[in-house]
């Protein structure tokens, strides 16, 4: 599979086998991640979370429990001045979703200052592979801050490993600086970069960097044009309908005008894992997050269903966002998951 980042002026793509699987516009700034100020509104015992002022239209939401990686940050009490970040960009009526357990994240690892968990990215299956990272990030770690180690991290030197940390730490050590001095709520930090955010997720994925001037081409502007259709013909004569609502997005596969060379199963099975390629393109493209449902023509052997969650779990194999395949449902939907991550493509 060839797979190249683009870098354009002003804008990023991603490229894998001539499909365009993200892009990332010229303009485009997205605050996830963004490290900021925010002063403790209200707290809604009842709700387990407090609403935070932090300088946007509308307040962030921050849960009042957060343990996870062995954080721990003590109580919040109203009025206080807390360093925060974004985990979720707002979307529609909801303000942001914040958390206190901050990270910085680079090409070989994630720095974690406020908990000092260490750990291995689960893309990382080899048990002595993991047991090994492991002991380098405690290790480099020092106990002063939390350590993942990402799957680029497999392979890679520990001095190497050692200087990025140490950087993102110093880093770290400037955050705490410059939000010391703010006076009021807002972002001391923007971790967004697109080319370098793409470099560092997909630096381990044998990705070439290829730098264009001007505008995206003719072929990235057809597919981009797809990306904002609700129908998508499949190559057999199938297609796929997207549906996005608030809660969720909904996906329906339709055999269409494909008639097949074989039996109806056969037709069936054809159809949903050619399918299978589209939804993930698009799922990536697009930037879709939150819960997926996914309306596979019916099959009536495990094996055919088998042989369609199997192809579509390769698909979404190099996303670089975190993606869930739930399984089955009673009635036959495919459920997944993928972790929200700024802002939609047509958003």
């Amino acid at each position: 599979m060839k797979r190249t980042i683009i870098a354009g002026a002003g804008w990023c793509a991603v490229i894998e086998d001539g499909r365009l699987m993200e892009y990332i516009p010229s303009g485009t700034e997205s605050v996830s991640g963004s490290i900021l100020t925010g002063r403790v509104g209200r707290l809604m015992p009842g709700m387990n979370c407090a609403f935070i002022e932090i300088g946007r239209k509308k307040n962030g939401f921050l849960p009042l429990d957060e343990e996870s990686n062995s954080f721990t940050g003590g109580p919040v009490r109203s009025g206080e001045t807390l360093l925060l970040q974004i985990k979720k960009e707002e979307t529609g009526e909801k303000g942001a979703f914040l958390t206190r357990d901050i990270t910085l994240a680079g090409s070989l690892v994630i720095v974690m200052p406020m908990n000092r968990y260490i750990g291995v990215s689960g893309r990382i299956k080899e048990e002595a592979v993991r047991d090994q990272l492991k002991q380098t990030g405690t290790k480099i770690a020092g106990g002063r801050f939390g350590l993942v180690m990402r799957n680029a991290a497999e392979g890679a030197d520990e001095n190497e490993i050692r200087e990025e940390a140490e950087t993102l730490f110093v880093r770290w050590k400037e955050i705490e600086r410059q939000a010391a001095q703010s006076l009021k709520p807002g972002t001391v930090f923007n971790q967004d970069n697109p080319l370098e955010r793409l470099k560092a997720d997909y630096v381990s994925g044998g990705y070439e960097i290829a730098e264009e001037t001007g505008e995206p081409g003719p072929e990235i502007k057809r597919q981009l044009k797809e990306a904002s259709e609700r129908t998508l013909r499949l190559p057999g004569g199938g297609n796929i309908v997207i549906d996005r609502c608030e809660a969720m997005t909904v996906i329906d596969v339709n055999t269409a005008s494909f008639a097949g060379a074989g039996s109806k199963e056969r037709t069936v099975t054809e159809t949903n894992l050619e399918a299978c390629e589209l939804i993930a393109q698009q799922v990536r493209l697009r930037n879709l997050g939150g819960i997926i449902l996914i309306d596979f023509i019916d099959m009536e052997t495990e094996r055919d269903r088998s042989l369609v969650s199997d192809r579509l779990e390769e698909c979404f194999a190099a996303d670089r966002i975190k993606t869930v395949l739930h399984g089955w449902t009673k009635l036959g939907i495919m459920e997944m998951t993928r972790k929200r991550t700024g802002r939609e493509l047509n958003s």
